[in-house]
């Protein structure tokens, strides 16, 4: 932590050329919210660390952590983009398209624990120990999630089969 000098050098920093570093911040991010978080961030790390670099152009250094920050921040929210609904996850051998559409749709409808724990067992091929390991969980607390999630799935799909059975 670093002392009572150090912090008032950092808030006169922040005082001096915080206004700059969020126009830069915000004319990168595009908005202003990221940009504030940005700057909050670099000063938080540098309170964290304790000081400065000696011998830094310190302004310079300043606007190279803020992009840094900016564009970390852009790379992570690409990363996070939604998986079109419809695009295939999985390659059925016999390419029924019409089952892997249910399966997705099924698949969809469970809660997200049962979804995953599905995934890591299924595609994943991991055993439940190593998912309850993974997801923080016993591997009983694992397995049932597991088993819950094919009697939804088997319910859901025999339910659509018998529905096309009938029609």
């Amino acid at each position: 932590m670093p002392d009572r000098t150090q912090v008032t050098e950092l808030e006169q920093l922040y005082r001096k050329h915080g206004s700059a570093l969020l126009l830069f911040a915000t004319a990168i991010s595009g908005e202003r919210s990221r940009a504030q978080d940005a700057v909050h961030q670099v000063f938080l790390k540098l309170i964290e660390d304790g000081s400065l670099l000696q011998g830094v152009e310190v302004k310079a250094y300043l606007f190279a952590c803020v992009r840094n920050a900016v564009l970390n921040d852009l790379k992570a929210r690409h990363r996070n983009v939604a998986l079109d609904y419809e695009c295939a996850w999985f390659d059925p051998p016999d390419k029924d398209y019409a089952a892997e559409r249910n399966l997705r749709r099924a698949m969809a409808a469970l809660p997200d624990d049962q979804q995953q724990v599905i995934v890591l067992h299924v595609w994943g091929e991991l055993t439940f120990p190593q998912i309850g390991e993974l997801l923080d969980v016993s591997a009983n607390t694992a397995a049932s999630r597991y088993r819950y999630a094919l009697a939804k799935l088997r319910e859901s799909m025999c339910a659509k089969e018998d529905f096309c059975a009938n029609s």
